[in-house]
């Protein structure tokens, strides 16, 4: 019988919703759709942002100035409980980060937003992009895990309500197979692990990091859980920074630019272009 942790009441989002049905936006392919999804919201542009697979990391590009949101999906038939970090620190308490602090509960199937640092039952204030000297996390002192997004997905200790995962929507890749842009070939200057590397610390601009914005309603209400076991089931990490910086590392290669004469050698004339094929 699982041991009832006393920290189990944790926040239930009041509005889930099926992002597939969503409107007005198109959704990238996930990064997982075993047990949960974790995906990035540029809530100013509307972009689900992309992701870079980089030296077995995953990392996002984000605009300074822009607020963003977690987006967070259930792929299960029972409820998952999501325990959400940003730079390192509890989205909904505050606390330096842990695994068994209090998190997002998340009904079957169901999905929604983590707008920003949560305040109350009733408001957050905005997750935004911005620069490590102004974020929450260097303004509390605590500035040394700044530009990771972490959650840990916690399956429910009650029997017979975890089934098969959701099946992907049309037209979705496996999440092995997950959609992922060009990054620069592998060896080069990007980060490994969680730390700066010396080539991260040479970019020209300062890192990225969340600042804590302007104040906004989102209603939660309170709900019980109990956690399947102690430790997570699964830890989604995606790490961000400018998109300069992503460059200057080697993350994203930069595209290759037009040239006016690609071949240096040509000779003869204008040949016909091929026949349209209808």
């Amino acid at each position: 019988m699982p041991r009832r942790n006393p920290r189990t009441l944790l926040v239930l989002l009041a509005a889930c919703a099926l992002f597939e049905s969503a409107q007005g936006f198109e959704v990238a392919p996930p990064l997982f759709r075993t047990l949960g999804e974790v995906q990035i919201l540029d809530r100013d542009s509307g972009e689900v942002l992309p992701v870079y697979l980089h030296n077995g990391q995953r990392w996002v590009a984000g605009l300074p100035g822009h607020r963003y949101a977690v987006r967070l999906s259930n792929r299960t038939y029972g409820r998952i409980l999501a325990v959400v970090s940003v730079d390192g620190i509890n989205a909904v308490t505050g606390e330096s980060a842990g695994w068994s602090q209090r998190g997002y509960v998340l009904g079957p199937w169901q999905g929604t937003d983590v707008l920003g640092w949560r305040k109350s039952q009733e408001r957050v204030a905005d997750f935004v992009f911005g620069n490590l000297e102004d974020s929450y996390a260097a303004r509390t002192g605590r500035p040394d895990n700044a530009g990771v997004i972490g959650v840990a997905l916690f399956r429910e200790a009650v029997a017979g309500t975890i089934g098969p995962p959701m099946p992907p929507s049309p037209g979705a890749e496996d999440s092995s197979r997950a959609k992922q842009l060009p990054a620069a070939p592998e060896g080069s200057s990007a980060s490994k692990g969680g730390s700066m590397t010396q080539s991260e610390r040479a970019t020209p601009m300062g890192r990225l990091a969340t600042e804590h914005g302007q104040s906004e309603n989102s209603p939660v209400q309170m709900a019980s859980f109990d956690r399947a076991q102690a430790a997570p089931d699964l830890i989604i990490s995606i790490r961000y920074d400018r998109r300069e910086r992503l460059v200057s590392m080697g993350i994203i290669a930069e595209p290759r630019a037009p040239t006016p004469f690609p071949e240096s050698a040509q000779s003869g004339f204008v040949p016909d272009p091929p026949a349209r094929s209808w």
